[in-house]
């Protein structure tokens, strides 16, 4: 009578560790990708961003006055605050997306994602600035003809991308995204107990891996 005898089967191979490198790379792409979502944001805003509509007059004494209809002044408020929703919301967008990238969770895709929404922030307002520039023009009130009797003529002004042009007004525009997606990123990984932060799944891990708690330090009886 003969024996029969089964080998073990070998223990899954654990996957590769990422690098710094490796790491360093996967933030790059992060950033240049944010980069260029933040072209396709600031195009969109110049799409549905409210213009602003004045009215140009002369009065009988020749002095020359501009005011805004109605509550078209309102939209100096609203364009801005447009720019920062769209931003907003690719701020919450990206490191949720990131967050998937499992074998890069770490500082490094914080680095990564916070200087390309910066970069995304600066593009945004640059291409938008540029496009309602050339479809509304420059204008310049003294500038305008007021021929005929009454001298009155109407503009259609291009609107804002900042608050205000202040250097202070300006940094926080660029840097709300990166502090809100920084926000996001954090809440993520304090969601996550591993000290990986889950890159590698369970599945993956070798049958003889010791559960890792929240403090990275292994239970042993």
């Amino acid at each position: 009578m003969t024996e029969q005898t089964t080998e073990p089967s070998a223990a899954p191979t654990p996957p590769d560790e990422p690098t710094p490198a490796s790491r360093a790379r996967a933030a790059v792409v992060a950033a240049l990708a944010l980069t260029v979502t933040g072209a396709l944001t600031g195009a969109l805003w110049a799409w549905i961003a409210p213009s602003i509509h004045a009215v140009v007059a002369k009065t009988h004494s020749g002095e020359r006055v501009h005011d805004y209809l109605g509550s078209e002044s309102e939209h100096f408020f609203d364009a801005p605050c447009l720019m920062l929703g769209l931003l907003t919301v690719l701020a919450v967008v990206a490191p949720v997306l990131a967050w998937q990238w499992r074998r890069r969770r770490g500082p490094a895709m914080v680095v990564g994602l916070s200087l390309g929404l910066v970069g995304a922030a600066a593009v945004a307002a640059t291409v938008g600035a540029v496009l309602v520039l050339l479809r509304y023009g420059s204008v310049n009130f003294d500038a305008i003809p007021l021929p005929g009797s009454p001298a009155v003529a109407y503009v259609v002004e291009a609107p804002p991308v900042f608050f205000a042009q202040g250097p202070w007004q300006v940094a926080v525009t660029l840097v709300w995204p990166a502090a809100i997606a920084a926000l996001v990123y954090a809440l993520l990984a304090s969601a996550d107990a591993r000290d990986d932060l889950g890159a590698v799944p369970a599945a993956e891990r070798p049958p003889d891996a010791l559960p890792v708690g929240a403090g990275g330090s292994a239970d042993a009886s």
